[in-house]
């Protein structure tokens, strides 16, 4: 098969990685791809949102297959434009893909499937929405309707920084995904992610992880994309999945099939724990970044069948065949992220690692300037490796850090210690 694979990150390089292994893949091509991409794959270069230049690539091209990584081709509707083509891919539709690109549909589908999440209510000016936060107190979460790269989400200990987001998303920080601005209960509990293929009909569950969303070591700092994963997440038990199956996954694909926008790819469910419960935080419509680097490590070459088996319609018959292990990913990133930061440092020293299926480096934002390595972007590279358990896995990942050498970047220390 010819195989293409939109995006730029990490997520993406794991997907690649696992999609090159299989030996159903002839032809492996990502666009725009990345330094880390370039070694396995061939890289390309056109607008990934336009539907119309996806589908003339995959013409020119003969592509069989094609891989949606990011979230904003899918808001703009490019998985669409693939099937009306006749291309097959893998990924939601514009419609479907609205359990992303808006907190406020996501929270009308929870309602009107009875699925447990938080209390919520969505504003369109500041004043009205301050009113509501001072009804209700503090701690508080503020979030953005739309799709802000991860960022669009503050939990606010007080009202003034409640009022402070509200300001910053009103006023255009995040451009037109906080001209709705959803407000919702804090939830107090311990987050973790799970991954459920779904083929429009069917839904197969691929895997638990727990991702560090701020910046620093002891969980402190800015909210980022995400500072590193691990999986299998223990907090999120065979129970509490098979309960959140039943009453949150299952009845979201119902509603959402109701409604005419049967869903078709990955559904990544973030959810709240608290004594054996799981409450929905929110739904992505892609694989997390970084938790899909431990998932492709841990899944390899079957992650291919997988795929193919959501975008065609027989995930009944599917299966999943997981190795009794753990995998961690470490994401390191450059001094000031997720703030400013300076781009075009080298690193050097990756040329020495391990590059195997018990150790990866997934590379994100990196490329090759005269044959230097730079960085390129906020997080840069993605240190995975997977062990018999987490304390293995994890040491495994540091003594590849060790050896990486990048002072302008940096990484949290204490990844998994949850689970430790």
């Amino acid at each position: 098969m010819n195989i293409l694979i939109l995006g730029s990150g990490g997520r993406e390089h794991a997907l690649a990685w696992a999609v090159k292994q299989n030996p159903k893949c002839d032809r492996l091509i990502c666009a725009p791809g990345n330094a880390g991409m370039a070694v396995i794959a061939e890289c390309a270069a056109f607008d990934i949102n336009d539907g119309a230049a996806v589908v003339g690539f995959c013409e020119e091209n003969a592509i069989d297959f094609v891989v949606i990584g990011p979230e904003a081709p899918l808001a703009n509707g490019v998985a669409d434009r693939l099937r009306a083509a006749g291309v097959l891919c893998f990924g939601p539709s514009q419609q479907a893909a609205q359990l992303e690109a808006s907190k406020g549909f996501t929270k009308e589908i929870c309602d009107a499937a009875g699925a447990p999440t938080a209390a919520w209510k969505r504003f369109t000016d500041a004043e009205s929405a301050k009113e509501y936060v001072r009804q209700q107190g503090a701690p508080i979460v503020v979030k953005a309707d739309g799709l802000a790269a991860g960022k669009g989400v503050v939990v606010a200990m007080d009202e003034a920084e409640a009022f402070a987001a509200l300001d910053d998303m009103f006023d255009g920080a995040f451009g037109d995904a906080g001209a709705e601005v959803v407000i919702e209960e804090f939830m107090d509990g311990e987050e973790a992610s799970y991954f459920i293929l779904c083929d429009g009909e069917n839904a197969l569950p691929v895997g638990t992880a727990q991702d560090h969303k701020r910046a620093y070591d002891g969980d402190e700092g800015p909210n980022t994309g995400g500072m590193g994963a691990y999986s299998p997440a223990p907090v999120l038990t065979d129970d509490i999945a098979a309960r959140a199956m039943r009453e949150i996954i299952e009845p979201t694909l119902k509603e959402m099939a109701k409604r005419g926008m049967p869903y078709q790819g990955v559904l990544y469910a973030g959810f709240m724990i608290k004594d054996g419960q799981a409450r929905l935080v929110e739904y992505n419509a892609r694989f997390g970044d970084p938790e899909c680097q431990c998932l492709m490590m841990r899944l390899g070459a079957q992650a291919l069948d997988l795929l193919l088996a959501a975008a065609e319609g027989r995930l009944d018959q599917a299966q999943v065949n997981w190795a009794d292990d753990v995998a961690i990913t470490v994401v390191m990133a450059a001094n000031g992220y997720p703030g400013a930061y300076e781009k075009g440092t080298a690193i050097n020293g990756l040329d020495a690692l391990p590059e195997d299926s018990m150790n990866m480096v997934f590379h994100a934002g990196t490329s090759l300037r005269e044959r230097q390595l730079v960085a390129t972007g906020g997080r840069v590279l993605n240190v995975t490796a997977r062990g018999a358990n987490l304390a293995e896995a994890r040491d495994r990942a540091y003594a590849m850090i060790d050896q990486i050498e990048w002072p302008e970047g940096f990484n949290r220390s204490d990844i998994g210690w949850r689970a430790l």
